[in-house]
C-alpha cells in the first residue's frame, strides 16, 4: 500500500537500482498510472518473478516504447494471460528478438488480433517450432505479406493443419521456392 501512495511524478524519478530492488509484492501493487510514467531503463530494471505478477491492466500500460526496452528474457518470462492482454500495438512493439524468444505456450496464446498485427520482420522472426504451435486460427490471421516473407522451412513447419487452413489468397500469396518446399501432407490438405 506504501508503494501506491508514491505520486506518480515521484514514481517515475526512481533510479533503475530502486525499481530492481522493488519486491515481488510491491510489482503487483503498482498503479497503471506509476507503470505508465515508468521509463524503458526503469521497466527494463524489473525483475521477471516481478514481472509475471503484474495484472492484465498493468501490463496493458507498458507503454510500447517501455515494452522495447524489455530484455527478450523479460518477455518470454510473461504467463500467456499476460501475452493476451497485449495490446495490438504493444505487439507491434515487440523487436524481433523478443518474438523469437517467446516460448511455444506464449505463441499459441496469441489471438488472432495479435496474429493479424504482427509485422513482416516479426513474423519472419518466429522459429520454426513457434510456427509449428500456431492454430488453424492463428494461421488464417498472418498477413499475406508476412506469410510470403517466410522462409521455406517455416512455412513446413505450420504442418498439414495449418496448411488447410490457409485463405486463397494466402495460398496465392507463398512464394515458388514456399510451394515447392510444401508436404505431400500440407499439399494434400489444399482444399
Amino acid at each position: 500500500a506504501q508503494v501506491r501512495a508514491i505520486e506518480t511524478a515521484d514514481f517515475a524519478l526512481l533510479s533503475v537500482e530502486q525499481i530492481a530492488a522493488l519486491t515481488t509484492a510491491h510489482a503487483a501493487a503498482l498503479t497503471t498510472q506509476q507503470i505508465v510514467a515508468l521509463t524503458p531503463a526503469q521497466i527494463a530494471a524489473i525483475e521477471t518473478a516481478d514481472l509475471r505478477l503484474l495484472d492484465a491492466n498493468q501490463i496493458k500500460a507498458i507503454q510500447t516504447a517501455d515494452l522495447e526496452a524489455m530484455t527478450a528474457a523479460q518477455v518470454a518470462s510473461l504467463t500467456t494471460t499476460q501475452i493476451v492482454a497485449l495490446t495490438t500495438g504493444q505487439v507491434q512493439a515487440l523487436t524481433s528478438e523478443q518474438v523469437a524468444a517467446l516460448t511455444t505456450a506464449q505463441v499459441a496464446a496469441l489471438t488472432t488480433a495479435q496474429v493479424a498485427a504482427l509485422t513482416t520482420a516479426q513474423a519472419t522472426a518466429l522459429t520454426t517450432s513457434q510456427l509449428a504451435a500456431f492454430s488453424t486460427e492463428q494461421t488464417e490471421a498472418i498477413e499475406t505479406a508476412d506469410l510470403a516473407a517466410l522462409t521455406s522451412a517455416q512455412v513446413v513447419a505450420l504442418g498439414a493443419a495449418n496448411a488447410g487452413a490457409l485463405t486463397t489468397a494466402q495460398v496465392v500469396a507463398l512464394t515458388t521456392a514456399q510451394v515447392a518446399a510444401l508436404t505431400t501432407a500440407q499439399v494434400a490438405a489444399l482444399s
